[in-house]
């Protein structure tokens, strides 16, 4: 396993490292690459309760976003092959975004009640290419950036990324009180035209010189690499540390918007207290991460905001017990969502420092994918779960499942371990 110290960084002052287009950049594709997945996880289960699917069924819906969960696999395509237009990462990037628009404006054509399987069909569509956009702004992204400016840039994308949960988690809700959900999704889907803008106008990466010489090497050294570093048990060891970090915590608001629905608020005040209550949330706690880790070292935000996330779910339990109050909606959704901020930006140091930079983008799909399980087979249960013992023992459940994920910092992030620094070679970054 890797150990924990800060890696040296750059003398360039900071003015120098935030006030430069590769910020911007990040910025408008973490808005891209968010709003995607916020489709998914936010309209789509309000979409089909308005329409009267049962909550198990709307669990069953996550199993149609495993293309987050097994993105690994197509990964080395998009490392080794190039389409002919715009380079590398920027064409696999446009063509993605072009899907989305497509798919997301599409979901508003069908009747959840009346043709299931066509929802299902287009769900699983906007998962695949939400996917494969990630894998190549993740790869774009490392890239074009410097070393000095990672923890930046990363910052900066993952508040752009929560920030994008306005338009399907607040936006899009507020709408569709007022206009069918056909305008809806193709308003939703309008806003891709941002990720699209962004594409054409910036510069490719110097990634050709980086890229796998033969699909074996593309798809077998990044895992040999991985595997062969501290060994099989150690790597393994991360994987399931990846697996479970975040499982409580993404079981616990995965059905949130229907819990919400179901203890009485309207759509109107959970598109704008409780909406509105998470994007602070996570913002804030992105923000108070990333300056804690000014001088916390990975390992010990892994377990000072791992306790956190826990500590936090125990606030969906008291407002189960309580029921429809406006003002404790609105506390315990900013105080989850804050422990939510908090343990991304955490898990993201982690797994940045868990990739080779030879193979990042393969690499990084990896434990993303990992890092999606919860949202996908592990969620899939939770409709069967509340529906078979209610959701205020649900919550319970849910914090219990977010132990195991503590308890293997023993092993993978010891609060006194001491970190290697990388001696791979990184890439120049373009102006």
């Amino acid at each position: 396993m890797q150990d924990d110290t800060p890696a040296t960084s750059g003398q360039r002052p900071w003015q120098e490292i935030l006030l430069n287009r590769r910020m911007v950049t990040c910025i408008f594709q973490g808005l891209a690459s968010g709003m995607p997945l916020y489709v998914l996880i936010q309209l789509v289960p309000a979409w089909l309760r308005s329409e009267g699917i049962d909550l198990a069924t709307i669990g069953l819906f996550n199993l149609v976003m495993l293309p987050y969960t097994w993105k690994f696999l197509w990964a080395p395509l998009l490392d080794r092959y190039q389409l002919p237009f715009l380079g590398r990462r920027r064409g696999w990037t446009l063509l993605s975004q072009v899907l989305l628009l497509g798919s997301i404006g599409m979901l508003g054509t069908v009747n959840p009640g009346t043709n299931l399987q066509a929802a299902m069909y287009l769900v699983f569509a906007v998962a695949l290419f939400s996917a494969t956009q990630d894998i190549v702004l993740d790869a774009y992204r490392r890239e074009l950036l410097a070393d000095d400016e990672l923890g930046t840039g990363n910052s900066l994308f993952i508040n752009a990324y929560r920030l994008s949960s306005l338009v399907p988690g607040s936006l899009a809700l507020i709408l569709s009180d007022f206009m069918p959900w056909s305008a809806v999704y193709w308003i939703v889907a309008g806003f891709m035209v941002v990720g699209i803008a962004t594409t054409a106008m910036v510069a490719e990466t110097g990634s050709r010189a980086l890229a796998p010489t033969s699909l074996r090497d593309a798809v077998i050294e990044p895992f040999h690499e991985f595997f062969q570093r501290d060994g099989v048990r150690s790597a393994l060891a991360v994987l399931g540390f990846m697996l479970l970090y975040k499982l409580g915590d993404n079981m616990a608001t995965a059905l949130s918007t229907p819990f919400y629905l179901d203890l009485g608020f309207s759509r109107t005040e959970i598109g704008t207290v409780a909406k509105f209550a998470g994007l602070g949330g996570s913002i804030a706690g992105a923000a108070l991460g990333g300056l804690a880790m000014l001088r916390l070292s990975i390992n010990r935000a892994l377990w000072i905001f791992g306790m956190i996330q826990v500590v936090s779910i125990l606030g969906f339990a008291a407002l189960a017990r309580v029921g429809q109050n406006i003002y404790l909606l609105f506390g315990v959704v900013g105080f989850e969502y804050i422990g939510v901020g908090l343990g991304t930006v955490a898990l993201t140091a982690y797994m940045a420092k868990q990739t080779n930079i030879r193979f990042t983008a393969t690499q990084f799909a990896l434990l993303t994918s990992l890092t999606a399980v919860p949202r996908t087979l592990a969620n899939a249960s939770t409709g069967f779960i509340v529906e078979a013992v209610g959701y205020f023992q649900f919550f319970l459940i849910c914090t219990v499942v977010a132990v195991p994920g503590l308890l293997l910092l023993f092993w993978v992030a010891p609060w006194n371990g001491k970190q290697k620094v990388d001696e791979a070679p990184q890439p120049s970054s373009p102006s």
